[in-house]
């Protein structure tokens, strides 16, 4: 059985990017709180699952009363209609929307293809993209993956699913523009290089 330090550790080292050693430093940063921060952080995680929900149409999470079914963009009636912005996670979105050049609507995919993990095309939300296509009036979708291998293989992948739908009208399928670094990732780009990724959308 493991200790109550073990099992932390076990469970920090499954967060993205954290190994080990770091998932170490984070469990003794938690015994050396005091116990008003230690409850502070446990509540905070606890009302992290009791009031965030997740939209059905962007797949964003969101803090949310009862009555909200929505996320925020989804439900605001200011945003382009016509533009759908396809990305591969939840931080991507955050990063777009800081830059402030874009107005439409969003979708996230849910993780990028991999040739080292076969079941990551799986985890791809292609069935629920396309629902949302087909009941949609999009004139332009981007499709903002990471210029990463596995983004691009992604890329490629979304674009081949979508003109396989065969609709009557297909919407016009853009790429983001050059600016963005090979191998970088849009969660780390700056606000001018996301902009200059929009303008330059082909």
């Amino acid at each position: 059985m493991f200790s109550p330090i073990q099992k932390l550790i076990e469970l920090f080292s499954k967060f993205p990017t954290v190994g080990p050693r770091t998932a170490s430093r984070f469990v003794f940063y938690l015994i050396k709180m005091s116990k008003n921060e230690f409850d502070d952080f446990t509540s905070s995680i606890k009302a992290l699952k009791e009031s965030v929900k997740i939209c059905p149409l962007c797949f964003n999470p969101f803090e949310a009363d009862e009555e909200s079914t929505l996320c925020p963009i989804c439900s605001n009636p200011m945003r382009d209609k016509s533009l759908l912005c396809l990305v591969e996670k939840e931080t991507d979105l955050l990063s777009i929307e800081k830059a402030k050049k874009y107005n439409g609507f969003y979708f996230i995919l849910g993780d990028a293809l991999s040739i080292f993990r076969k079941e990551s095309e799986k985890k791809i939300r292609m069935t629920e993209l396309e629902e949302r296509i087909k009941k949609s009036d999009f004139k332009e979708i981007i499709v903002a993956t990471n210029p990463t291998t596995e983004g691009e293989a992604t890329a490629l992948y979304v674009e081949r699913k979508l003109k396989a739908l065969g609709l009557p009208q297909m919407p016009k399928i853009t790429r983001l523009g050059r600016g963005l670094p090979t191998g970088g990732e849009l969660e780390y780009a700056d606000e001018e290089t996301l902009k200059s990724a929009f303008e330059g959308r082909k």
